[in-house]
């Protein structure tokens, strides 16, 4: 959850972490709780990773990048895609009719989000914000993280000041859950 390093080499190394975890629910057998648990690692990290970029990455998108917004506003319904599949996901056990079409749906849309903020969105970020604010950036990201939710929440705001204002708290409830049902283990 926390690589160290700035902005880019945080996230990226979140995005091979996600990456190993579709490998592994991939190689674990259909149907099993095996699957299931894993998935439900895959959306802690995926919840945790996206609040983490909409309360810090995108907002300096905005700041620094010429069309910022445009781009911000692109990853944004990126992440409302995700969202809206990790909740169907929430609901379902791995021996569901549809959870393996919803793992794969899922895995097409991250993987496609990925790629574009490391082809695109990294490299146009590297190239106007300074080593320091790099570096910064991953602090925020990391600390952001330890507080996020662990739980979609499609209906929760996605832009400054709400989404920094009610995260922590909804981390706080999400992570009392997975404690009380060893979610996440």
């Amino acid at each position: 959850m926390g690589h160290g390093g700035d902005v880019i080499a945080e996230l990226t190394a979140d995005h091979r972490e996600v990456d190993d975890l579709f490998a592994e629910i991939e190689k674990a057998p259909a149907g099993s709780d095996e699957r299931k648990k894993l998935a439900d690692r895959l959306t802690i990290e995926l919840v945790r990773h996206s609040v983490a970029e909409e309360e810090h990455l995108y907002p300096a998108v905005r700041e620094h990048l010429p069309q910022g917004d445009a781009i911000a506003d692109k990853e944004l319904t990126d992440h409302s895609k995700v969202e809206q599949l990790l909740k169907q996901l929430e609901h379902r056990d791995a021996d569901a009719h549809d959870f393996d079409k919803i793992v794969a749906e899922l895995r097409f849309e991250v993987t496609s989000h990925v790629h574009d903020e490391e082809t695109n969105l990294f490299v146009k970020l590297r190239q106007t914000c300074s080593a320091e604010r790099m570096e910064e950036l991953g602090d925020k990201i990391r600390s952001a993280k330890k507080a996020a939710p662990t739980r979609p929440h499609p209906g929760a705001p996605n832009t400054p000041p709400l989404n920094k204002l009610l995260a922590p708290g909804t981390g706080f409830v999400d992570r009392v859950r997975d404690h009380v049902t060893g979610r996440g283990k």
